[in-house]
């Protein structure tokens, strides 16, 4: 195993997973601007009740994308965060057998 490939890995890849996380709270943000721009048109639709303008909003399909945006976004962020933290792992594994191979090493001694 080389470490440095997998610390290579995570230099690759840290850009990805920031952008991909930028992305995933933009867009839970975003969502909240989306629903009270669908409350203000169910507004001008002639739904005075808040909670009817909310239920007006929510069931957009406008709305259902963001949602749909959301789940992407945050899918392609986790799976970069699990493989950045598996190239860590890999190098505490390769120093911990480094390790073990200089104390066997020591004990043959």
């Amino acid at each position: 195993m080389d470490p440095h490939k997998a610390i290579d890995y995570i230099i690759h890849n840290a850009s990805r997973y920031a952008q991909a996380k930028a992305n995933r709270i933009f867009i839970e943000e975003f969502r909240k601007s989306k629903k009270a721009l669908l409350m203000k048109d169910a507004l001008a639709r002639g739904y005075e009740a808040v909670n009817a303008q909310e239920r007006e909003a929510y069931s957009d399909s406008e709305y259902l994308e963001v949602l749909k945006g959301i789940k992407d976004a945050t899918a392609e962020e986790e799976e970069l965060r699990w493989k950045l933290e598996a190239a860590k792992m890999r190098v505490d594994v390769w120093r911990t057998e480094q390790a073990t191979a200089r104390s066997q090493v020591s004990v043959t001694l």
